[in-house]
């Protein structure tokens, strides 16, 4: 009997001396930062959306636009490469969350819900939510009230579905804002209300859209990148944006896309 006893009790401290190091290896693993896991893996993965002019495809089916090739230059950075990654726009901090992308890059606004569900940066550019109709339409609309009887599309979970929702509006939540524009022009709704960054780029005389016209302006907002509650490359990514503004890098990218950064 004390021979068994002596046995379990070796049996006990072996699986003692075990679980302590697995929670160790596990705690390793835990305190590593978010910066730490990028470089071991070797890429910065950045939750998008087709979203002109901040990102989209070019002809070559590779991402650029504003916020693309500024994800590149920091991916550049971080020596380490950069992997765009699609989501659905009304679950991306839940992407962010579980790790599947390590920061949603993609002209987000920066609002109570970002902030409470994200560690975000300082602004870098500047947008609105403005309303996007036909253009023979567009000239009648000057005030909200002019809106209360339009159809509107709006991108589910965006800073467009907020105005909406704050001004009283009929919305239809579509899954981009390249939806909602093609449901202006295919004449299903009245309006959109999109982000003004793309509305500049992709309405008016030489566009996709040359018979939409952007009209009232319902928010003043600026946009910012979100990463992980208490992630180290908040920081980090302030210090970059703070070197491509003196760097003249966000100058560069502003007029080639027709952004208004930040001041």
């Amino acid at each position: 009997m004390k021979s068994l006893k002596k046995i379990i009790a070796v049996v006990l401290c072996v699986l003692v001396v075990c679980l302590g190091f697995a929670a160790c290896s596990n705690s390793g693993k835990a305190d590593k930062t978010d910066s730490e896991k990028i470089a071991e893996k070797g890429e910065l993965v950045v939750g998008i959306t087709d979203f002109a002019p901040m990102d989209y495809k070019d002809e070559n089916g590779n991402w650029i636009g504003f916020d693309a090739d500024l994800a590149t230059k920091t991916a550049e950075k971080l020596g380490v490469k950069v992997k765009f990654v699609e989501i659905d726009w009304d679950n991306k901090f839940l992407e962010l969350e579980t790790g599947s992308i390590d920061c949603i890059w993609n002209g987000m606004t920066i609002t109570d819900e970002v902030k409470n569900n994200s560690s975000v940066t300082n602004s870098y550019a500047m947008n609105q939510q403005i309303v996007v109709t036909k253009a023979e339409l567009a000239e009648t609309l000057k005030t909200v009230d002019d809106l209360k009887s339009l159809t509107f599309a709006v991108e589910n979970g965006s800073a467009g579905q907020g105005a909406a929702i704050d001004n009283g509006l009929n919305a239809t939540a579509v899954n981009t804002q390249s939806d909602a524009l093609l449901e202006v022009a295919s004449g299903s709704v009245d309006a959109c209300i999109i982000d003004s960054t793309m509305a500049n780029a992709m309405t008016g005389e030489g566009t996709d859209y040359a018979n939409l016209k952007s009209s009232v302006v319902l928010v003043d907002e600026q946009y910012g990148i979100s990463f992980r509650k208490g992630s180290d490359m908040t920081e980090k990514m302030n210090a970059f944006l703070k070197e491509f503004a003196e760097d003249g890098t966000m100058k560069e990218l502003s007029e080639k896309y027709s952004v208004q950064i930040a001041q």
